[in-house]
């Protein structure tokens, strides 16, 4: 079996969704994969201009013996109607490479819809394609950048055989567009995490740290950070991460950190008391079931987060502290670091929530 997959987001970048299920792909079948790298989707903005692109901390991840990337060349006019003749015309070589990729056992994978897709979709050589929903994509773009990604959405899922969804808000919206839609929720690199540690009672002469691992972009919700910091001024709230905006003033016990490589930022979560998600609530982070949430639990830290997308849905659950504005915040940071988790309940955690068990679940290579 083979593997073509378009992804969303580059290798050189932390390990995310694609790259665990690329990797789960070939420990399954053994079968080489295909990957093509993302190419601009959208006209420039002037933010893209004006903010400077961080780096990301993520040292070069090796490109596996079983693995072949390739780098489609495009113009960012891809919302425009004539895209796809114009950017086409860069895209002879990454055909020619798909035709001498591709056999009769080979599985098309679409990690985000975009003209090249459709472009290989319309191949009828392989076995079975899949989109894997890990957005709500339309709801990154304004104008008519949106509705062209509406509008390559809507194609790719016609021109699918499966969709994985991974969040149940993304399951609800798909589900009446195709007949066969699976939830294939977020996971964590169990393999890779640091060992189980038992949560230690905090000394009275201690600062607690809650802290923050991931990009801190425009879904980011500054004025609730700032609340919680504001009203914990004994907690040291730590931010490590990409930073995409211009950050406000800060109170004293907040720090920006730098962006680390994904196994030190799993290290340095390890010295968090909680872990802390401050997304804002809107149509963007609806759909958003996050990776850290299944890191900071498979590390024993009880999370304290806003209550959007997937989060919302796991009002009590064990370890999870969702945020109201209107609520006593000095309270809910004091009963959340109370939480203290076992090595047997974050084992049994790890257990259930692997990407190994995920896309078991799924079984779109089965």
């Amino acid at each position: 079996m083979r593997l073509i997959y378009l992804s969303p987001v580059p290798w050189h970048s932390f390990s995310q969704r694609p790259h665990e299920l690329v990797r789960y792909f070939h420990a399954r079948t053994g079968g080489r994969v295909l990957w093509i790298e993302p190419y601009p989707g959208r006209f420039p903005t002037l933010s893209d201009f004006m903010t400077p692109r961080p780096t990301t901390g993520e040292k070069d991840c090796e490109i596996p013996a079983f693995l072949t990337m390739i780098q489609p060349r495009a113009l960012p006019i891809e919302p425009l109607p004539f895209s796809t003749t114009i950017n086409g015309l860069f895209w002879d070589e990454i055909e020619s490479e798909v035709n001498r990729f591709i056999d009769d056992s080979t599985v098309l994978g679409i990690g985000k819809p975009t003209t090249l897709a459709l472009r290989l979709l319309q191949k009828k050589d392989c076995r079975a394609s899949f989109y894997d929903a890990m957005d709500n994509y339309p709801a990154f773009y304004r104008g008519w950048s949106r509705l062209a990604m509406m509008n390559r959405e809507r194609k790719v899922i016609k021109s699918v055989s499966t969709i994985l969804a991974s969040s149940s808000a993304l399951e609800d919206r798909l589900r009446p567009l195709a007949s066969d839609v699976r939830l294939v929720m977020n996971a964590c690199a169990v393999d890779r995490l640091p060992p189980c540690r038992i949560s230690a009672v905090l000394r009275d002469d201690q600062r607690p740290i809650i802290g923050y691992v991931g990009t801190i972009g425009a879904w980011f919700d500054w004025e609730l950070v700032i609340a919680l910091a504001k009203s914990n001024l004994k907690i040291d709230f730590r931010l490590i991460g990409p930073v995409y905006v211009r950050p406000p003033a800060l109170p004293h016990n907040v720090r920006l950190e730098r962006a680390l490589p994904h196994t030190e930022a799993l290290r340095a979560m390890t010295q968090f008391n909680a872990g802390l998600i401050p997304f804002v609530e809107n149509s963007l982070t609806a759909c958003v079931d996050p990776i850290k949430y299944y890191e900071y639990r498979a590390l024993g830290l009880p999370v304290l987060s806003s209550a959007f997308g997937e989060m919302a849905r796991r009002r009590g659950h064990d370890g999870v502290y969702l945020i109201d504005r209107n609520a006593n915040m000095t309270e809910l940071v004091s009963e959340a670091l109370a939480n203290c988790a076992t090595t047997e309940s974050t084992a049994h955690f790890r257990m259930n929530n692997s990407w190994e068990r995920r896309f078991d679940q799924a079984g779109i290579f089965g």
